[in-house]
């Protein structure tokens, strides 16, 4: 029996790390606060009946309990307008009104060389990047 407690603690202690870690709308994030805990009750559960030897049940209830971990972690990001606005824009490149096409160039290569997916940043940052030069540069 002291494996079936050294289990439930292990969850226990999962479910409060992912707790920490959600950082989503106000909505949402309750939605994954009682999936996080309901997921912990259903395998904690389940393990508890695994050492009672019921393996199916046991599979059951676990199986349950990594689907709704699955489900809780898979976010909906709202869809984002395509339409980037030239106030938006030059806040992104960090040009003023002002700014001459080689200026909009040189603010967009600095900034590109720390947000370019091969240098650590993200698509989706490059992408706006690109976005803000081309709506600034093209009438």
């Amino acid at each position: 029996m002291n494996l079936a407690w050294l289990v439930l603690a292990a969850i226990a202690i999962w479910a409060l790390i992912r707790l920490g870690r959600h950082s989503e709308r106000r909505g949402r994030a309750q939605w994954r606060v009682a999936a996080t805990l309901f997921s912990a009750v259903l395998m904690g559960a389940g393990a508890l009946v695994a050492f009672r030897a019921a393996w199916l049940p046991a599979a059951g209830l676990i199986g349950a309990g990594l689907w709704l971990t699955i489900a809780s972690r898979q976010r909906v990001l709202p869809p984002r307008s395509e339409a980037m606005s030239e106030t938006e824009a030059r806040s992104l490149l960090g040009v003023a009104a002002a700014a001459t096409p080689q200026e909009i160039n040189a603010a967009w290569k600095r900034l590109m060389g720390r947000a370019h997916p091969d240098q650590g940043g993200t698509e989706g940052l490059a992408s706006r990047l690109n976005a803000a030069r081309d709506r600034l540069l093209k009438p």
